[in-house]
């Protein structure tokens, strides 16, 4: 009777072992898209004239200008991102190479 039960249970495990090795998953290919948008830092005294005339208009001339970067996108596009602070706020604009700014 020992005998018979002991079989009885290697099959069992056996039965069980061969089912759980047969389920294999396909693989899950993850792509991640990459960003191909560079960001140049860029002096201040070396802006375009017109996105300086922008910085010195009425309406952003209380803004003081801290860093400016030359951000140019996968699709060729490129404007200025320029980090501004007035007192305790601070601020980023983005302006185009035409002194445009772009929101």
């Amino acid at each position: 009777m020992k005998k018979f039960i002991l079989s009885a249970a290697f099959l069992a495990f056996a039965g069980v072992a061969s089912v759980q090795a047969n389920d294999i998953k396909a693989p899950v290919a993850i792509t991640v898209p990459q960003d191909s948008t560079t960001k140049v830092p860029v002096k201040l005294e070396e802006l375009p004239d017109a996105v300086k005339a922008t910085l010195q208009s009425d309406k952003y001339k209380e803004w003081l200008p801290q860093t400016a970067f030359l951000i140019t996108a996968a699709d060729k596009t490129s404007w200025y991102q320029i980090d501004v602070k007035k007192g305790e706020q601070t601020a980023s604009l983005k302006v185009g190479k035409d002194g445009k700014v772009v929101e």
